[in-house]
């Protein structure tokens, strides 16, 4: 285990974005070897350099090091400084993957965070700008992070392969996250959800929403999915259509589900009714896992459970994803921090998959940038 002042090492380019966030809340340098050093194409992916360039425009004074090759790379922290940024994503991957770094980081800033970042808004590998903004944001409220300043506001879709889609990201800044108790996700109430279709006809939205609604009418009454069909310039540069749904429990936990159409000119197509169905079926899938928090931001709540007060976090989830399972090791060797794991079988929770309830006691991190008024 190395020190507070030491730099970790690593190799390869798995969790590049986990180790970068990482060490920046630690304030610990990271060195990472061997990107990619055995592909025809070695180094950073585009992606990945642009990754790179916003966590240095929402910090002061980091020092970033690349060899020429791109396959090593040094990273000394600097300063969470925040402020209004703007930053042009990369369009081989969504916003989601650009917005899940800033959702970590955006708490401990110096000054508010506000960023308006462009790009594609919904594909098929990243979580989408809608559910980011359905799920993501009642989690930060948890830990007592809301505010009016708090939001995710789409201004433009972009679907792949060429984006053009912009968004606006606004976060409060904090001092201290407070410690919680969520063991009980509660019933079901209600199902949201988005249609959305971008340069396609508004009619495939409405056969969406119906084939969805074939499948969760079974179980639930109260279901409202919202139509979005955006015109010209707030359209983006590439036809496409998706869906976007979410499941709200009496205890406000929110569980999310979606699926996008392929990129134009890629795979086959696909029929809306169909995409409804899946996705619909995505929902009741991830319904079944269950827990307090949905595998989208399993990480970012046992990250926030970390940096809470000195004091007892519980926190119950479904089956952790391979991400996660990842990240724990990450702040294992970044805060020193062991999660006490435990399974809960169906029989004794009554429902559903096999459940872990995580529990941690905060390191009790504290943002020392935060201007005191």
């Amino acid at each position: 285990m190395a020190g507070a002042g030491q730099s970790l090492d690593y190799a390869g380019c798995n969790f590049l974005r986990q180790r970068l966030v990482l060490a920046t809340l630690s304030g610990r340098p990271i060195k990472i070897r061997k990107i990619r050093a055995k592909e025809e194409d070695p180094g950073l992916r585009d992606f990945e350099a642009s990754f790179i360039r916003l966590i240095d425009k929402v910090t002061n004074g980091s020092r970033i090091e690349i060899n020429q090759t791109g396959t090593t790379l040094y990273y000394q922290p600097g300063l969470l400084y925040g402020g209004s940024l703007e930053h042009d994503c990369s369009v081989s991957r969504s916003i989601g993957y650009y917005l899940e770094g800033l959702l970590c980081l955006a708490p401990f800033m110096k000054h508010p965070l506000k960023i308006v970042l462009r790009g594609v808004t919904n594909d098929q590998v990243d979580p989408s700008v809608d559910v980011l903004k359905a799920t993501a944001l009642p989690l930060l409220k948890k830990f007592g992070i809301d505010g009016e300043s708090l939001e995710i506001k789409i201004n433009r879709r972009g679907m792949p392969p060429k984006g053009g889609g912009e968004i606006v990201f606004a976060c409060p800044v904090r001092k201290v996250l407070q410690p919680v108790q969520f063991t009980d996700p509660g019933k079901i109430k209600r199902i949201r959800g988005t249609a959305y279709s971008v340069r396609v006809s508004p009619q495939m939205a409405n056969r969406m929403v119906e084939s969805a609604r074939s499948i969760l009418n079974k179980f639930l009454p109260d279901i409202y999915i919202y139509t979005d069909h955006m015109k010209g310039a707030s359209s983006g540069k590439s036809p496409g259509f998706g869906m976007c749904l979410t499941a709200e429990t009496i205890n406000g936990t929110i569980l999310s589900a979606e699926l996008a159409s392929n990129p134009q000119g890629q795979g086959a197509a696909v029929l809306p009714e169909e995409l409804g169905q899946n996705c619909a079926k995505l929902l009741l899938e991830e319904v079944y896992r269950g827990g307090c928090v949905d595998s989208t931001n399993q990480s970012l709540a046992l990250l926030l459970m970390t940096l809470g007060q000195r004091d007892v976090s519980k926190v119950l989830l479904g089956p952790l994803s391979p991400y996660t399972i990842e990240f724990l090791r990450h702040l294992r060797s970044f805060f020193q921090i062991m999660f006490k794991i435990e399974t809960k079988t169906p029989e004794e929770e009554h429902m559903g998959g096999e459940k872990v309830l995580m529990t941690c006691v905060g390191v009790g991190f504290s943002n020392l940038s935060k201007t005191i008024r």
